[in-house]
């Protein structure tokens, strides 16, 4: 916890106080950021992004490091800006996701949403890489999102104090990737 001093000048008398008061959070902090579970309680920001099939980034959302994946899963799709096509039988809508998602809650939620559960179980995908050498998950397209977007300064180390500035910094981000890789 940070602290911080004024200094108070009262007109009548001429003299000046001095009083000190814990700050109920660092000036540095903002909304949305929190203790991460792995770096030994270090503040920190955790992107959670949906991508469509070629890698393209259709919804984002920022939130603390110490928030489980799975409970960012309805904020996520509901961050999506475009109106989906309804999934038919015929052209169902897919949703891959890692092992952290395999829970029942994320089943129901993608049920609600119309989309058909590609979860893997826990130790499946090791197993499944050893039979296929050059194979890889579907889900690498968000990681590699995740990577090309590490190589902003602002967006690997959060400086915005802001929960909405920071949101507006990854859509910029996000939209400079997607042109220059659709661009060229």
């Amino acid at each position: 916890m940070g602290c911080f001093a004024t200094i108070i000048f009262t007109a009548s008398s001429g003299i000046f106080f001095r009083w000190m008061e814990r700050s109920p959070r660092p000036p540095w902090e903002g909304k949305k950021t929190g203790p991460s579970p792995v770096d030994r309680g270090k503040k920190g920001t955790k992107r959670s992004i949906v991508t469509e099939a070629g890698g393209l980034a259709i919804g984002v959302v920022p939130a603390g490091a110490n928030r489980n994946d799975f409970k960012l899963a309805r904020e996520t799709l509901e961050s999506i800006p475009i109106e989906r096509p309804v999934p038919t039988p015929e052209k169902p809508q897919g949703m891959c996701m890692d092992k952290d998602y395999d829970k029942t809650e994320v089943r129901a939620l993608l049920k609600e949403f119309g989309f058909t559960a590609h979860i893997r179980a826990r130790g499946e995908e090791a197993q499944d890489l050893k039979k296929k050498a050059k194979a890889k998950a579907r889900r690498w397209v968000v990681e590699r999102k995740h990577s090309w977007m590490n190589q902003w300064r602002a967006v690997l180390t959060r400086w915005c104090k802001k929960a909405d500035n920071y949101l507006g910094l990854l859509h910029l981000t996000l939209g400079v990737i997607t042109w220059r890789k659709w661009a060229y």
